[in-house]
């Protein structure tokens, strides 16, 4: 009877400290976070690349040029 008692001692602390995770947002704040950094770094790589091209055909030019 003592072990039972004890048993369900611990289930109901597993289930408070679950319930309490459940509501616990923190993890998915960082993944969104992580997500819009992923999308701000895929776009600065995007933008330097198409410039990058940009300004060395202007490079390319004035060497032409000289």
């Amino acid at each position: 009877m003592i072990g039972n008692t004890k048993m369900t001692m611990a289930l109901r602390e597993f289930a408070r400290i679950a319930a309490g995770r459940m509501n616990d947002d923190r993890g998915a704040t960082a993944v969104e976070y992580g997500m819009i950094v992923a999308l701000i770094a895929a776009f600065i790589v995007a933008v330097v690349t198409t410039v990058g091209v940009d300004v060395q055909a202007a490079f390319q030019t004035v060497a032409d040029a000289i």
